[in-house]
């Protein structure tokens, strides 16, 4: 039975842009058919160029400060561009080619070695069944893609993601759901929404959940309708007294948002989670662009059905294209525990997070919010959204944090998504996972980054552990690190140089790079050195997890921690990054990892989680029990000594739901 009162109380001084179309009339009914038309049109059409404008010279004169201005009116009767009916998806792409951009959604992109014809791997089933995790959350079949919604509920951690049920490959994307006690172990539920309305036809992309005083959900997501146009609609559960939120409702005056003039029908999407104003009025955002300039939209309600544009938008930086699965919450400045997402004041930052469609990276930013107006302003212009620091420096997108009332901490989700070839997802059944939840808190040493770390829950998968104590690995070697198996582990790390090899080291004006320096082939007096991971005996196959130490012209040491895929297997038709950045260490701090292995992919987190790393790997010969670890030194000057702690790891209880478990 239908929730009666599954809402705030409604105010009906705003009626929603569209009108709903009949029931079963998806096919004839359309945005563009059920918009009110009067000479109002041509106004918001002029209106909408007028906006584009305004925004363009109020980036160009703020560019400094990145701080623009969005003035806009909001007029019920704006029209939309209605651009064609979007076709199926292929059941494979060619190299090169995604379809993502163009369907203006999260989507693999099935490039090649840059996009170069490649013949198929001789994948064999053996090879493609070792690829799958053991403890990372997936479905049991099919493609996956971003995080949805997630949320704590009567005692139960509730995931949604992007799904398509039908096969390996994006598109007919609805909302799978899974739950956990642990955010470790999974039970698969049915699917939470599917696309059976005509302004979700074409797909129930990204939306978030807003947990209200009274503890009921809204849930709003980002539907793409019977012509593609992007709009919000608003979901909730049918019976909040049903912890597993089984079933769900559409509101039938969905939707609640529609494109404002001077945005494009295709950018605009993915609604955060709802936060307090001081005003008490709920505010969320949503990301879209002009031309290259991302921005996030920002809107406020007190229903979730009507809405109002504020006159500005919350913040946004040129040249960085399509801002997508934004996100906003605060962090304490003095705290290590998470924040409710409506907190806000002296002792908080507050951070912005993008998901960039032009590169497919997630960025972030911290910052000071003005709640009165709205806007949000970068400690550091000079790393701002989408041009500075990043959660992941390897396959990691479309993340999303809630936060866990129940531990007070902020959790994050990311998608990783796969770089082989589409043939071969195709051939195993499935593509994608999610990575382990990370908690997220301000480093309060630096603070000027986040760190992130994988939730304490993981830790109960650790069987027995190995220590490796005070271990000398001379320049130019490796050392073999006996284990019982090295598929599924989790290891802790510690690094320190040789300090007489430090001071006689020539100083060097030379600018390192971890993805343009030849990986961990490229010898230096400091480096690099780290760990082989997922390699073989003779080394045919291995992925270098390193840090690389530069000495600069005043003597100053920089710290870059990177991940070699170049030699990480000897098939052909799959994509051998080499990622990494800058990790800042501070006076006195040893150089630290920590590395989770879970077959084909590898999460890496140095200095506490300061940088962090997501790799995806399809070896051929290091698997089962041919895996091997090995610690590796290959600096000119500096020997290294290293101390390790290494768990192997149980595998997680991730299967579907039956009505004994409840």
């Amino acid at each position: 039975m239908a929730d009666p009162s599954p809402l705030l109380p409604v105010s009906n001084s705003l009626e929603p842009s569209y009108s709903p179309a009949p029931e079963g009339a998806v096919s004839a009914g359309c945005p563009a058919t059920h918009l009110r038309r009067s000479k109002k049109v041509l106004i918001a059409v002029f209106s909408g160029l007028l906006v584009v404008s305004l925004i363009l010279a109020t980036i160009n004169n703020n560019n400094g400060a990145r701080h623009v201005q969005y003035h806009s009116q909001e007029d019920e009767d704006a029209s939309l561009a209605t651009p064609k009916e979007m076709a199926k998806p292929e059941t494979l792409s060619p190299a090169g080619y995604s379809r993502g951009v163009s369907a203006g959604v999260s989507e693999k992109a099935n490039v090649n070695l840059k996009g170069a014809q490649v013949k198929d791997y001789p994948w064999n089933n053996s090879m493609l069944s070792w690829q799958r995790t053991a403890f990372h959350f997936q479905p049991e079949e099919n493609w996956m893609n971003d995080p949805n919604g997630p949320l704590y509920y009567k005692g139960w951690y509730h995931f949604f993601y992007q799904y398509n049920p039908h096969a390996a490959v994006w598109g007919d994307i609805v909302w799978g759901h899974a739950v956990s006690k642990d955010l470790i172990h999974w039970l698969h539920l049915p699917l939470a929404m599917v696309a059976d309305k005509w302004y979700d036809k074409n797909g129930v992309w990204t939306g978030s959940a807003t947990i209200l005083p009274d503890g009921k959900i809204v849930m709003l997501y980002t539907g793409s309708t019977n012509e593609s146009v992007q709009v919000q609609n608003l979901a909730y559960p049918a019976d909040h007294d049903d912890p597993l939120l089984l079933k769900w409702v559409k509101y039938s005056g969905n939707p609640v948002l529609v494109p404002p003039p001077g945005i494009g029908a295709k950018d605009f999407r993915d609604p955060t989670t709802a936060w307090k104003t001081s005003e008490g009025k709920w505010r969320i955002i949503i990301g879209s662009k002009i031309n290259k300039t991302g921005i996030a939209l920002v809107y406020d309600t007190e229903d979730f059905i009507n809405y109002e544009l504020l006159s500005g938008i919350l913040h946004g930086v040129p040249k960085t294209g399509m801002w997508e699965c934004v996100d906003f919450y605060p962090v304490s400045k003095t705290g290590q525990n998470g924040l409710d997402t409506s907190v806000n004041g002296p002792q908080v930052k507050h951070v912005i997070k993008t998901s960039l469609d032009d590169d497919r990276h997630d960025y972030y930013a911290l910052g000071t919010y003005a709640d009165k107006v709205g806007k949000w302003y970068p400690d550091n212009p000079e790393i701002d959204v989408g041009i500075g620091i990043r959660y992941d420096y390897g396959i990691f997108y479309a993340s999303k944090t809630f936060y866990d009332q129940s531990k007070g901490r902020r959790v994050l989700w990311g998608w990783i998504g796969e770089s082989d070839s589409e043939v071969a997802d195709v051939k195993k059944g499935w593509a994608s996972l999610q990575g382990i939840p990370r908690t997220v808190v301000l480093d309060t040493k630096t603070g000027s980054n986040l760190l992130q770390w994988p939730v304490e829950e993981v830790e109960s998968l650790r069987l027995k552990s190995k220590n490796f104590n005070n271990i000398e690995v001379k320049p130019g070697s490796a050392v073999p690190l006996e284990l019982d198996g090295a598929t599924q582990l989790d290891i802790v790390a510690e690094f320190e140089l040789d300090r007489k090899a430090i001071e006689r080291t020539a100083e060097s004006n030379v600018e390192f790079s971890c993805s343009t320096n030849g990986g961990a082939s490229h010898r230096g007096a400091l480096g690099p050195f780290g760990l082989l991971v997922l390699a073989d005996d003779d080394l045919t196959e291995y992925t270098p997890v390193y840090f690389f130490v530069a000495k600069g012209n005043n003597g100053s040491l920089k710290t870059f921690f990177c991940t070699d895929q170049s030699r990480s297997s000897v098939a052909n038709d799959v994509r051998k990054e080499i990622y990494g950045s800058y990790v800042p260490v501070l006076e006195g701090e040893k150089l630290s990892v920590r590395i989770l292995v879970d077959h084909s992919i590898i999460e890496s987190f140095a200095q506490g989680g300061r940088t962090c790393i997501t790799s995806r790997v399809y070896p051929t010969r290091a698997i089962y029990g041919a895996a091997r670890l090995f610690l590796f030194n290959n600096a000119t000057e500096a020997g290294v000594t290293s101390s390790l702690k290494i768990w192997n790891m149980n595998s997680a209880f991730i299967r579907p739901y039956s009505n004994e478990q409840q």
